[in-house]
């Protein structure tokens, strides 16, 4: 059984394993993405806050989920195009995954779990809902998606986890 965020192995958008482990020590936004919501222009302040902050330990990881009104139908090659020419994104985006229900990826399990992630648990209600996970890869915030991701809220938690 999984017991840190680092015990987990994605896949990225172009199919290759990535363990989560190569982020340890950095600071990390984990956000559930969708290329046809109305939260969709969160993008531009993720790829912001991304290049704002990348120089001092901030990882930004893109999930497409089409969990909610199918607003991520795209293939993983059509998602990675549509960030690239639309919001030129730049942070480490990974294959489509499910966020909720019966066939949640094990990451998502892991977030959204009462025993593993007792402060920040429960089921994730939108696209661009968003986990903030210090060095340590601790859970230490989470954002619903009305809250952008430049919002002061998000970007001070990020600070002083940067800080620390």
């Amino acid at each position: 059984m999984e017991h840190t965020i680092y015990d987990f192995t994605v896949t990225d958008i172009d199919g290759n394993d990535v363990s989560l482990e190569r982020f340890k020590g950095s600071v990390l936004l984990i956000v559930n993405v969708a290329s046809k919501c109305g939260f969709t222009p969160q993008y531009e302040g993720l790829q912001n806050i991304y290049e704002h902050y990348r120089e001092r330990g901030l990882y930004i990881l893109g999930f497409p989920a089409n969990n909610f009104l199918r607003q991520e139908p795209g293939s993983n090659e059509e998602i990675k195009q549509f960030c690239s020419l639309t919001y030129n994104v730049g942070f480490p985006m990974f294959q489509k995954i499910s966020v909720k229900g019966k066939d949640i990826a094990p990451l998502y399990g892991f977030l959204t779990g009462k025993k593993t992630n007792p402060r920040f648990h429960g089921s994730i209600k939108w696209n661009f809902t968003k986990f903030l996970v210090d060095r340590k890869g601790t859970v230490i915030g989470r954002f619903e998606p009305k809250t952008k991701p430049d919002d002061e809220a998000v970007t001070k938690r990020i600070e002083a986890a940067l800080g620390e």
